[in-house]
């Protein structure tokens, strides 16, 4: 009777456990639903125990946090594939404005040399140089002209005066003519009565 007895409170311990066991399984915790992967793992090591330098940790939340790690992992991935990609599409971008910004700096450094330049004669010219030169051709241009208004009007003067002198030359050497060919005449006809008188005596 005695060994019925032990044997039925064997089997009514056994279904006690079983029924504890399925009905612990049955109820997870919230921590392993709601929390983090750090607190899940801070609620484990606090509500189990270590024996003979193990571990026990029940099936049901063994699975649960190897599907929480799998998620998160996941979870990870695919934030690390979208930054990734995020960052190939980002560095495509910088390489364009990179060489849009070169391009617009090679156009801003060629209009700024042809800004400070002027065409002449197929070569190109810097604007100082161009102005310097063209000021230095009208000074001396300017000069010339001055010098040649100058020589003119000295020339202008001298012909005048040389054309009086003339003019006074041309009377006085017709006066000196007319007086010349009278005095001749005179000499003539007094030459003349002097052979006359000469032949007549």
């Amino acid at each position: 009777m005695n060994h019925i007895h032990c044997k039925n409170l064997i089997i009514l311990a056994v279904m006690l456990m079983v029924v504890i066991n399925v009905y612990g399984q049955t109820t997870m915790p919230d921590e392993l639903n709601k929390s983090n992967i750090n607190e899940q793992i801070k609620y484990l090591e606090e509500h189990t125990r270590i024996y003979e330098n193990y571990r026990a940790v029940r099936e049901d939340m063994f699975q649960k946090i190897n599907r929480n790690f799998t998620d998160t992992l996941s979870a990870s991935k695919s934030r690390i594939d979208a930054l990734n990609n995020l960052t190939s599409a980002l560095s495509f971008t910088r390489d364009s404005l990179n060489t849009l910004l070169g391009s617009e700096r090679s156009f801003l450094d060629e209009t700024i040399r042809t800004k400070n330049s002027i065409k002449v004669l197929g070569m190109e010219i810097n604007k100082t140089a161009y102005n310097t030169i063209m000021w230095t051709i009208i000074l001396v241009l300017t000069t010339l002209l001055v010098i040649g208004f100058l020589v003119f009007k000295r020339n202008m003067i001298v012909t005048i005066r040389t054309k009086k002198e003339l003019d006074e030359l041309k009377k006085e050497f017709e006066g000196y003519r007319q007086t010349t060919r009278i005095a001749r005449e005179k000499a003539q006809m007094d030459h003349f009565n002097e052979i006359k008188k000469l032949k007549g005596t």
